[in-house]
């Protein structure tokens, strides 16, 4: 009987011993994995076996593993290996050496690679802790070209910038040729005065060009580039040229050649910084490029930009280079815009560098033919300029040039009155000659005031010719808000804008709703808390040219012209009698500075308040909206800012002239 159970307590001992769990040497392999999935290659050497670590030094492992992925933007990096079974890891056990097979997967700078390796263990067992598997690294984990020695080669192909020109294939922003100014450190020697004249002339400070000079990669016969500017700034490039130890090279940059006319439009580059890099596709973008940093250039940014290409070689000193990946970089796509050059030269000339900002459009067919806002900046100065102070400049300007102003909304004044207008004719509340009494130069009830008293009833073609207030803040309260607000809706006034360009949308007041009676009434003639786009106003007075169609604005060349966005906002015979009005506003009314001009121009002014509350005045935006009359081609919208304070034409002067100088 003691036998017995002699036996049944020994394979009971036996069978504990056998069930002891073995350390599974994949565990390490997946740290491995997580670590170059999670990018923390310092914590890969601890994995390391001590044989794998007295032939790779860390620089020579995990160092050069992280820079050589860096280098080849590597990404989504996925390991897959093969699971062991227990029989499998028993017999590692007994050889103390485990081989797992793996793949690993990943997209680069030159597109998908894709490899397969072996990796090899050893079994490091220890009386008091768990036993451990430790990886027997070599260069060929980086890639299995590599484990016999090699280095990798990364050839980038860089894509060519898509330009951006207008309607006529004029460029708004091409590539072309700059000179990149740098010195030659042992030319130049280590004279003081000649960096202080080097930073004075590019615009630097002392301390970037020496902190260039004295970069680690830097060498004595070097060329080490510190600035670009344009060839046409020729008295710097001579003065630069004069002083030894300083030369250029020609090359590719990114140039304006309208300057600051249309520079809130088109935008220029700018070096990506390291947020960008959080966000942006590493196999595109990286710290040496540039990305475009407002207007067109950041609109259109992934279709101007094009696709990076890049070759990946191994390369061996005596072997034929092999191929990783290849990918041909793709060329960024040109930009055509409906803007005529021209016609945005004549409008922004035609501010005088006043502030403010206009919008041109053809309204039979929707294109916008220009977008101005005065005054500007030069793009090239923020490349290539050679001033210290211009960022400074630009921010204390008071006139805030760095400010798009086209792009933004404003109280619109009085031309808001044709609108207004042609929403009462819709919803019945105005009969266009029929007239109501008015007396005297102010609604007291709502503390609405005149320019001019009338004589006899006021109706809406008398209301508009004198720009009477008292007359459309009536006509508005008795329609109500809530069909008021209907009426301003239908004319896109609180909706989305539907415009290629960020266009800010126009908003009726801050709630949305005209419940307010006093509210009302202000703003059926502009003020209040309405606020308006320049080109939303063009478009919105397209309606009066088209038969009572307000016409899609468009941006693009590509875009179908011609193509209604509201439809049947007043009756052809309702939008003839507005344009007999606008005729009148300059031959009898309050517009009659554009008779200046030799052919006929029709059109509504206007006049917004700049007022705080409690304040019985303010300055003044001035604002003009019209087309030639017989000709109907082109619709300007603009608006002067400070006009009453300061001394500055009116939107209708300049308007004016604008239109003149466009059809000389």
């Amino acid at each position: 009987m003691w036998k017995k159970s002699l036996w049944m307590i020994l394979f009971i001992a036996l069978l504990a011993g056998c069930s002891e769990e073995q350390a599974d040497p994949t565990n390490t392999l997946k740290q491995y994995a997580e670590s170059i999935e999670e990018g923390d290659y310092e914590s890969l050497y601890n994995l390391f076996s001590e044989e794998a670590k007295d032939t790779y030094s860390d620089e020579d492992s995990f160092i050069r593993l992280k820079n050589l992925y860096e280098d080849i933007s590597a990404s989504d990096i996925e390991f897959n290996m093969q699971e062991l079974e227990e029989r499998e890891i028993a017999n590692a056990y007994d050889d103390g050496i485990a081989t797992i097979p793996f793949t690993v997967n990943m997209n680069t700078v030159a597109g998908e690679i894709s490899f397969d390796y072996q990796a090899e263990l050893t079994l490091v067992e220890k009386e008091d802790e768990e036993d451990s598997w430790l990886i027997n690294w070599d260069p060929g984990f980086i890639f299995p070209e590599l484990a016999d020695g090699g280095k990798i080669n990364v050839s980038p192909d860089e894509p060519v910038r898509g330009e951006i020109l207008d309607k006529n294939q004029i460029p708004l922003a091409i590539n072309d040729t700059v000179y990149q100014f740098g010195v030659i450190p042992s030319e130049l020697g280590d004279n003081e005065a000649k960096r202080e004249e080097i930073a004075r002339l590019l615009g630097m400070s002392v301390d970037s060009v020496n902190s260039s000079i004295e970069a680690e990669w830097v060498e004595d016969d070097l060329f080490v580039p510190l600035k670009s500017i344009l060839p046409d700034n020729s008295d710097t490039v001579q003065q630069l040229n004069a002083i030894e130890g300083v030369s250029y090279q020609e090359i590719t940059g990114r140039v304006y050649p309208e300057g600051e006319i249309a520079a809130h439009l088109v935008g220029y580059l700018r070096s990506v910084n390291a947020e960008d890099l959080e966000e942006l596709d590493t196999t595109e973008y990286s710290s040496s490029d540039r990305i475009g940093a407002r207007g067109l250039e950041s609109l259109f940014e992934e279709e101007l930009r094009g696709k990076k290409g890049a070759a990946i070689q191994i390369v061996k000193e005596g072997e034929e280079n092999v191929t990783l990946a290849e990918k041909e970089a793709e060329d960024g796509q040109n930009i055509t815009v409906t803007i005529d050059i021209n016609i945005q030269d004549k409008v922004f000339q035609g501010f005088d560098e006043d502030p403010g900002n206009a919008a041109v459009i053809d309204p039979k067919t929707g294109e916008t033919l220009a977008l101005v806002s005065s005054p500007s900046f030069d793009p090239n100065d923020i490349l290539y300029g050679t001033s210290s102070n211009y960022w400074s400049d630009m921010e204390e300007n008071e006139l805030q040039p760095m400010q798009n102003r086209f792009s933004s909304t404003f109280a619109p004044g009085s031309v808001i009155k044709p609108i207004t207008g042609a929403i009462g004719l819709k919803n019945g509340t105005i009969v266009y000659d029929e007239g109501i009494e008015i007396e005297g130069l102010k609604w007291e009830d709502y503390n609405v005031t005149r320019v001019s008293t009338s004589n006899g009833p006021v109706d809406l073609d008398d209301a508009l010719i004198r720009s009477d207030n008292i007359y459309f803040a009536m006509k508005a309260v008795e329609m109500g808000g809530e069909a008021f607000v209907e009426g301003l809706h239908e004319f896109g006034v609180g909706e989305e804008f539907p415009y290629t360009y960020p266009v800010t949308d126009s908003t009726i007041s801050n709630s949305g709703d005209l419940d307010d009676t006093h509210l009302l009434a202000h703003t059926s003639y502009g003020q209040g808390e309405i606020e308006m786009s320049a080109l939303h106003l063009a478009t919105a007075y397209s309606t009066f040219l088209n038969k009572g169609d307000m016409i899609q604005p468009t941006l693009l060349t590509e875009e179908e012209t011609g193509q209604v966005w509201k439809e049947g906002l007043i009756t052809e015979e309702q939008a003839d009698e507005i344009q007999e009005s606008l005729s009148k506003v300059v031959t009898e009314g309050t517009g009659k500075a554009a008779k200046e001009a030799d052919f006929p121009i029709s059109g509504k002014t206007g006049t917004a308040e700049l007022k705080l509350t409690g304040e019985d005045s303010g300055d003044e935006n001035s604002w003009f909206v019209g087309y030639p009359t017989d000709d109907q081609d082109l619709m300007i919208a603009i608006m002067v800012e400070g006009t009453k304070n300061h001394d500055r034409s009116s939107g209708v002067e300049k308007a004016t002239k604008i239109l003149i100088d466009i059809k000389d």
